[in-house]
């Protein structure tokens, strides 16, 4: 348990503050620093862009896990907290782009460290509580920024607050990932790259990370549009983070009853449903939908796609786990440029969530064509 709760809170900062707290503060830096939706696009491709850099050089770095992991968790809470400054666009671009860096090494090296560890202790089964990290992280930060708004914080406010909380987190867990926290090597897979399975998953993956970041991006822009009020749109991304928490539970069950991939492909479907609700379904009520249904799947995806990585790779899976999450960093860098693309020709989201909802559709049919598989990880 203390592993699990080590990595949950890891996986809290690096992901959920780190990566998608641009998510519920964009609103806000929208009011208060003039930000428009393309700009915002900006900014999410660059924290993208770093996620994509970070997951690359984490097949090649030759430290430590634990060196790994305290160093992106340090980067994370500092480049947070240097987001209230007022250093201009071009600083923001370069904070989210190490926060990108930062977030990616520590998925990487989290997820191969958790999983090995957990399996060594026979309590595989602990794998969801780990992954619940992201969705707590995104709880907060969703939450935190809800009462900053009806408080009328400024977005610099926001920032600081949760930079702080990134640090003193970190600081918290810093002893577990010490003598315990076994190197995890660097080596090649290089029999799996040579396999259809490994790309298959690899593609995957990429599809789920374009077809989820439409909505991660920008639901709480969404949601502004259709209703002004914080106290009502700013409600759409704690629905979402709490929709990631629970779902963790019920996929590990799930996982022991199906295959990780049937579970995998499933959530791809519900997501793609959850994707293109706003337009059959306009209005507040179909962002809420929207919220319930990729807050609960994308980290489920996480969570049996990295199991399944780990079952297919074996002792080599980080080096499947950093190539999946390189397709998903491509996937993000993709998604938010087609919906400002999407923003500056139609004025609205529509065509870039119709995409975003047929690679998922796709993507969820090819992990089908495959066998059944063991859900044991």
């Amino acid at each position: 348990m203390r592993v699990a709760l080590a990595a949950l809170t890891a996986l809290a900062v690096s992901q959920g503050i780190g990566r998608f707290a641009f998510t519920p503060i964009l609103p806000m830096m929208q009011q208060d620093a003039g930000l428009s939706v393309p700009d915002g696009g900006w900014l999410a491709s660059a924290n993208y862009l770093g996620y994509l850099l970070g997951a690359l050089w984490a097949v090649r770095l030759s430290i430590g896990a634990s060196a790994a992991i305290r160093t992106g968790l340090a980067v994370t809470g500092l480049s947070t907290i240097a987001m209230a400054l007022h250093g201009g666009f071009l600083s923001w671009i370069i904070l989210r782009a190490v926060a990108g860096v930062a977030s990616a090494w520590v998925l990487v090296f989290v997820s191969a460290w958790s999983l090995e560890r957990l399996s060594q202790l026979g309590r595989a089964d602990l794998g969801g509580v780990a992954y619940a990290g992201v969705g707590t992280g995104v709880v907060v930060a969703g939450a935190g920024c809800l009462i900053a708004m009806g408080a009328g914080a400024s977005s610099s406010v926001a920032w600081a607050a949760l930079g702080a909380a990134a640090l003193a987190a970190t600081a918290i867990i810093w002893p577990v990932f010490g003598a315990s926290a076994q190197r995890v090597e660097a080596r090649a897979a290089e029999t799996e790259r040579r396999e259809t399975d490994f790309w298959r998953l690899v593609l995957c993956y990429g599809g789920y990370g374009f077809g989820y970041i439409i909505p991660a991006t920008f639901l709480p822009v969404m949601a502004k549009q259709v209703i002004a009020d914080p106290a009502f749109f700013g409600w759409a991304w704690p629905v979402f983070g709490a929709a990631a928490v629970l779902s963790t539970f019920a996929a590990t069950r799930a996982a022991r009853r199906f295959s990780l991939r049937a579970v995998w492909a499933a959530s791809h479907l519900v997501m793609a449903a959850g994707v293109v609700v706003p337009v059959a379904l306009p209005g507040l009520a179909g962002i809420l939908v929207a919220a319930l249904c990729v807050g609960g799947t994308f980290i489920v995806i996480t969570q049996v796609g990295l199991q399944e990585a780990r079952r297919v790779a074996g002792p080599r899976a980080r080096a499947l786990i950093a190539a999946m999450t390189a397709a998903f960093a491509l996937g993000q860098i993709a998604g938010p440029l087609a919906a400002a693309y999407g923003v500056r020709a139609t004025g609205g989201f529509t065509g870039a969530l119709i995409l975003a909802a047929l690679l998922l559709a796709v993507s969820a049919l090819a992990l089908l064509a495959t066998p059944a598989r063991s859900p044991r990880a």
